[in-house]
């Protein structure tokens, strides 16, 4: 039986990691990073290029193990079991911790094709149940009401900004519990921008979020919790607004106020 005090501490984490270095052959390019990942809020990952923001997120649902020559130490939790744990199915792991791009890369299939092609390939095919769950993640991803009428249009003929929104609907198609987000706006103009962080705050209520981005701005407007990252190690972990007006490392307000990076 575990302790109230761990049962309660592991309720308030939906993803802990604890001491998580990662090596592409003999570069380091993650270095012994702890960090807790609550449920339901979304957590921003900040710093300059190349200092390993993307290498964590892709950490969480083992998008790394693809990469030849990775060495990965230490421990990823979600729901307080092991992700890296033996006879874990990463297949499944990545149903229930989704991921979105920075390049929308949607399917040259029609927009209910790319929704419903997660589900077919866990083995959904309820024609029905398929419908549903198109409708609701379109609905859920705030493009249902664009697209409800061309849902047998191909998808690669949607602007960018709905078709960043499409992959982020077949995503949320195979119902995760977590969704990575690596700069989904990055390729998108300001109007789609706004669109897919007001998305962000609507999604937190079901889901919990890690999202990589370069926009100091846009992790301030949409995150609850900021981690700031620099040569491969966390620097500093915390409420937002602490991060970006009162930082507890000299490094983070340097980087915060612009004197840096």
């Amino acid at each position: 039986m575990k302790n109230v005090a761990v049962a309660e501490a592991e309720s308030l984490t939906k993803i802990g990691v604890r001491n998580l270095t990662v090596y592409y052959g003999a570069k380091l390019a993650l270095e012994s990073i702890s960090m807790d990942v609550p449920p339901n809020q979304v957590t921003a990952l900040i710093g300059p290029s190349g200092c390993g923001k993307s290498t964590f997120l892709r950490c969480l649902n083992r998008m790394n193990d693809q990469v030849p020559g990775v060495k990965i130490r230490g421990h990823v939790m979600l729901d307080g079991e092991p992700i890296y744990g033996p006879g874990v199915d990463a297949v499944d792991l990545r149903r229930r911790v989704g991921m979105v791009f920075q390049k929308s890369n949607p399917f040259p299939k029609s927009i209910f094709d790319n929704v419903a092609f997660g589900p077919r390939v866990h083995g959904q095919r309820d024609p029905v149940r398929l419908r549903e769950l198109v409708e609701r993640s379109l609905k859920h991803a705030a493009l249902w009401e664009e697209v409800q009428d061309r849902l047998d249009a191909s998808a690669l003929d949607l602007s960018g900004g709905q078709q960043q929104r499409l992959c982020i609907a077949r995503a949320l198609a195979v119902e995760p519990e977590v969704l990575l987000m690596d700069e989904p706006a990055s390729a998108l103009d300001p109007i789609a921008t706004a669109k897919i962080e007001e998305l962000i705050h609507e999604l937190k209520t079901h889901y919990t979020i890690v999202i990589v981005t370069h926009n100091m701005q846009q992790a301030a407007r949409v995150s609850d919790l900021t981690a700031y990252f620099y040569l491969g190690r966390l620097i500093e972990h915390g409420p937002t607004e602490q991060i970006f007006t009162s930082p507890a490392r000299q490094e983070t307000e340097d980087y915060i106020t612009g004197r840096f990076g």
